[in-house]
């Protein structure tokens, strides 16, 4: 092995594109070698979203046939399909994501459930599909989280609508649980994620009796949030429910800076990238440490952080599959750690994004400038592709 770890070799670009064809290796080294050069990013993403708003011809085909091909699963759940047997035929699991995003007329937020209710029925019928992520904001009014976090008195408009807010995420988390599906909660900004911490502790409350069905997201970049990981497994054991816990970086790092220079508060954000993996990695420890009580998810691309959790697990002498020890990427990125981490025995999952062109733009967006900001995480895609590339090539001579 090229590779000193003795669980997986993240090195071995055979396996991590043992999917893709000559034509699609291709296709994706030169989509990741434009994908590099930051201010075309930031070009391509402004008038590519312009143009999919506008509907000028083309434009929806382009971004189609590229960006939204190399992240995005498809525009349905049966259009995805094709994506998670691909998927699954390495046996690496699919977490579904509605990639809709940015709605806030109730009857959207409606729309949005009924979407997520749609998502838990298709789950439940894809052995190789346990968990539909769900996005709070998809359900409520972001203000609106906003203001019943800072405790001031709602309307009663408000409160109708916070009570539908509610409503909306139990439908979800109750067929979720009649039909044996799993549900990711992603977490978003400080600003709004107290409402959020409520809600998923009391429907944990109510759903993790027996089993996880439910997951909390700990964004380990905030200050905080390794000290709420041991609160909540306290709480968990006193009042008697399995802890589900999905680690992350976090996504809002820059924002989240801005605005507590601007309103003048402390910023809820590390200083620095040690302190971030720091409580990322520690926190992967608590959880490895208590699996039988804690079913966890290393939702990461960085290859120091699944190191370190594959080790515990052989350390601890651990089964690599046991449902409790999971790991998780997005579609589209870090193949090298999802297919090797499957073809070694572990859990691992794709994040597998669906939704209309124009809705998942901004999704899309996104992921080109948190990447541009990643020091080059597009770079490292680039540079797996082509040494692939250049091992086939020589294969061939």
């Amino acid at each position: 092995m090229s590779n000193s770890n003795a669980y997986v070799d993240f090195s071995d670009t055979e396996t991590a594109f043992a999917s893709k064809s000559d034509k699609e290796l291709k296709k994706s080294l030169l989509l990741f070698k434009l994908m590099t050069k930051s201010w075309l990013v930031d070009l391509a993403t402004w008038v590519g979203g312009w143009a999919v708003r506008w509907q000028l011809p083309f434009a929806k085909m382009i971004v189609k046939e590229t960006i939204f091909e190399q992240f995005v699963g498809g525009e349905t759940l049966s259009e995805s399909q094709n994506s998670i047997e691909r998927l699954w035929s390495s046996r690496i699991l699919t977490v579904l994501d509605y990639g809709a995003e940015g709605k806030s007329a109730e009857p959207d937020l409606d729309e949005a459930r009924d979407q997520f209710l749609e998502a838990v029925t298709f789950a439940a019928s894809n052995e190789s599909v346990p968990v539909v992520s769900v996005k709070m904001s998809a359900l409520a009014q972001n203000q609106l989280l906003e203001k019943v976090q800072k405790g001031n008195n709602l309307s009663s408009a408000e409160a109708i609508r916070f009570k539908s807010v509610q409503s909306r995420i139990k439908a979800v988390v109750e067929k979720a649980f009649d039909l044996g599906v799993k549900i990711f909660i992603d977490a978003e900004e400080s600003w709004i994620q107290e409402t959020i911490d409520d809600i998923v502790e009391n429907l944990m409350r109510i759903y993790n009796k027996n089993g996880v069905v439910v997951y909390q997201t700990f964004q380990m970049y905030r200050k905080d949030r390794y000290q709420y990981l041991i609160d909540l497994f306290t709480l968990s054991e006193n009042e008697g429910f399995i802890l589900g816990a999905k680690l992350v970086r976090g996504a809002y790092m820059e924002k989240e800076r801005e605005r507590a220079e601007e309103l003048e508060y402390p910023s809820p954000i590390h200083l620095t990238k040690q302190d971030v993996d720091h409580d990322f990695n520690r926190a992967v420890k608590f959880c490895v440490e208590r699996y039988q009580k804690i079913a966890s998810c290393a939702a990461t691309h960085n290859v120091e952080s699944c190191l370190f959790q594959a080790k515990l697990i052989g350390d601890l002498n651990l089964p690599r599959n046991h449902p409790h020890l999971n790991f998780c990427q997005l579609y589209g990125m870090s193949d090298h750690i999802t297919f090797n981490l499957a073809a070694n025995g572990y859990n691992v999952a794709k994040y597998v994004v669906y939704g209309k062109v124009a809705e998942v733009v901004p999704y899309l967006t996104r992921r080109a400038e948190e990447n541009t900001a990643a020091k080059g995480e597009f770079g490292r895609e680039y540079r797996l592709l082509l040494e692939e590339y250049q091992r086939r090539n020589h294969l061939t001579q």
